[in-house]
C-alpha cells in the first residue's frame, strides 16, 4: 500500500505520522511518502526575485515543514521518501496523490466541528472533499481538548 502524508511541520501532521507508523505495524510493507506544500510567491515580488531564489526559497521552506515528520520516522527507522511541491495546497495534494498512484492518503485534522470549522475552512475538508484516492484524517484525541 501506497501512502502519502502531507505536512505542514504541525502537530496535527505529527498525529498523521504517528497514525501511519501504526498502520505499519500492521502492514510492514507500507510504501510512505511525505509531501509538504508550498504556497507560491504572487505579484510584484516575482518581479525582483530570481526564478532560482524562489526555487530556494521554497525548497528551504518544504525541508523545514518535512523536518520534524522526517525525525520521526527516522527515529522509527522506517524508510520513506519526501517531496517538496508547490501550489494550492489543497489541489496540489489531490493531484499528487492522483497522478502518482496513491492507495491513501492520511493527514491530521485540527478537529473543529460546527460554526468554527464553517468559518475557518480546512485543507483537510477540501482534500476529502475532492480526492479520488481514499483519506483518513486524524483528528485530535478528546482527552486533549
Amino acid at each position: 500500500m501506497k501512502v502519502l502524508i502531507p505536512v505542514d511541520g504541525s502537530e496535527n501532521a505529527m498525529r498523521a505520522v504517528a497514525h501511519v507508523l501504526a498502520l505499519r505495524r500492521e502492514t510492514p510493507a507500507l510504501e510512505i511518502h511525505l509531501l509538504a506544500v508550498q504556497i507560491p510567491i504572487d505579484g510584484h515580488a516575482r518581479s525582483f526575485v530570481s526564478k532560482e531564489a524562489l526555487e530556494d526559497y521554497h525548497r528551504e521552506e518544504g525541508l523545514a515543514a518535512l523536518a520534524s515528520a522526517r525525525k520521526q520516522l527516522d527515529e522509527a527507522g522506517v524508510a520513506y521518501t519526501h517531496h517538496v511541491a508547490i501550489g494550492h495546497v489543497a489541489d496540489t495534494i489531490v493531484r499528487y496523490a492522483r497522478e502518482r498512484g496513491f492507495d491513501r492518503i492520511v493527514m491530521g485534522s485540527h478537529g473543529r466541528t460546527g460554526l468554527l470549522h464553517l468559518l475557518m475552512g480546512s485543507v483537510a475538508r477540501e482534500v476529502s472533499q475532492r480526492s479520488t484516492v481514499p483519506v483518513t484524517l486524524v483528528k485530535p484525541d478528546e482527552a486533549a481538548r
